[in-house]
């Protein structure tokens, strides 16, 4: 494992996280992994993994990795036994950025939404309802979580879907803003 981040410091900014170590699985230093990507084996698609630790970011390698149930093991090189392994639990894992494929137009990753400041157009009114703070995954849609700020009409926290075309009406990632059709009262 190294302790530093390819290139120079602004590569840490650089990183995207893609899931997190859960726990151990066995005695031989496997872990059970947590995946956000879609489906969730592209976890391992990436290379190397960047495990943001107490102690800072470290850069490791899967040498071997499996499905187990619904989910998912692997093994990181050099981390042989099940105390090794017990120090990277609760991590999250991170690659960066240049390794997320392409998308379509009109596609985003949830990491580029994060921090886009939300302006509601409701009846004709133009409000600013804060900034995305994260995205939550629920089955029928995802559903964007937007906390007030100091330039927004109040410091609450809102759930909105994210639903292009119905609710989302659009996204401009140069301006940092994205436009939603919302009722500030909610």
């Amino acid at each position: 494992m190294t302790d530093q981040p390819p290139g120079n410091a602004k590569k840490r900014s650089n990183l995207v996280d893609i899931g997190r170590i859960t726990t151990v699985f066995g005695v031989k230093g496997w872990l059970k992994i947590h995946s956000e990507t879609e489906p969730m084996e592209n976890i391992f698609s990436y290379s190397p993994w960047w495990l943001k630790t107490r102690h800072g970011v470290k850069a490791v390698e899967v040498d071997e990795h499996r499905p187990h149930g619904k989910g998912l093991v692997a093994h990181i090189k050099g981390v042989d036994d099940r105390d090794l392994a017990q120090e990277l639990c609760q991590v999250t894992i991170a690659v960066e950025r240049d390794q997320m494929p392409e998308l379509d137009a009109g596609e985003f990753y949830w990491y580029q939404l994060e921090g886009l400041a939300v302006i509601t157009e409701f009846e004709g009114q133009t409000s600013r309802l804060g900034v995305v703070s994260r995205l939550l995954e629920t089955g029928a849609n995802d559903v964007l979580v937007v906390k007030g700020d100091a330039d927004s009409i109040d410091l609450n926290e809102r759930l909105v879907p994210y639903v292009p075309d119905q609710f989302v009406t659009s996204i401009d990632l140069d301006a940092g803003e994205m436009r939603v059709v919302w009722d500030p009262a909610f």
